[in-house]
């Protein structure tokens, strides 16, 4: 079945054409039902990879926008030393620093 393109109906229509449901899925792999059926609007990926085996599909085909796994932020490491500014202390600016002034 590679090659089909899956959403969200056809992968349900597919579990039924095979005698199963997503309630009775999440029973038999241990996974809380009310969670399972969430799938849908957030990564649960449990019950991703469950789908995957049960269809005999990868993950990546059923889900293509979750996979592969992001791990980048938004700011990269790269640029936190050139974003973050040095804070300024009033007292360190007049005379040099707060140690020289408190001694």
């Amino acid at each position: 079945m590679t090659g089909k393109l899956w959403d969200k109906h056809a992968i349900k229509a597919e579990l039924h054409r095979q005698g199963m449901t997503l309630t009775a899925l999440a029973e038999r792999e241990g996974i809380n039902p009310k969670s399972f059926r969430g799938v849908w609007a957030r990564t649960h990926r449990k019950a991703e990879a469950a789908l995957a085996r049960f269809l005999g599909e990868p993950v990546e085909v059923l889900f293509p926008d979750r996979y592969p796994i992001r791990t980048s932020r938004i700011l990269s490491t790269k640029y936190e030393a050139e974003s973050a500014s040095p804070k300024k202390c009033s007292e360190c600016s007049s005379s040099g620093t707060a140690a020289t002034k408190a001694a």
